[in-house]
Order: C-alpha cells, then structure tokens, then sequence
C-alpha cells in the first residue's frame, strides 16, 4: 500500500479435481496483479479463492515467498482442505 514494488516467488500445490489450470492462463492470471496496490496475506488468500474457485481441486495450497522489505521477510501460506 506504500506504492513500492513488491515482488513474490508464488507456488501453487494442489491435487486436481475435473479440471486443471494451464501454465499460460496462470501466468496471465498472476500478471494482473501487477498494478495492484494489496497486502501479501490478501494476494495469497485471493488467488488461492480464485483458482479454488474456477477449478475445484481435491486440495489447494498457495505459498507466497515475498522479497525483503524494511528489514522484514514475508512468508505466506494458505490452504483448503
């Protein structure tokens, strides 16, 4: 929210229900969030929600690794069931 860029190796685990999601669409999808003033929790909870949501997975995790920032390294985990 400060303005300042903020960059993240994202990884995304899961065990696929009917549908998977497609290396370019991925890519496409995490792009949009380049513009986007948010905070790290919120960013790994949505794309977590979205993917959860458009391709149903058995199981889900999202881990947002968040490049240092003011002394403070960010890890961010998030999970369905």
């Amino acid at each position: 929210m400060t303005g300042q860029p903020d960059f993240a190796q994202v990884t995304v685990t899961y065990t696929p229900g009917e549908s998977i999601v497609e290396l370019k669409s991925l890519k496409l999808y995490l792009w949009s969030y380049r513009e986007e003033g948010a905070f790290h929790e919120d960013v790994t909870n949505r794309i977590l929600d979205d993917l959860s949501a458009c391709i149903g997975p058995k199981q889900m995790t999202v881990q947002t690794d968040w490049n240092v920032r003011g002394g403070i390294h960010t890890t961010v985990t998030a999970s369905t069931p």
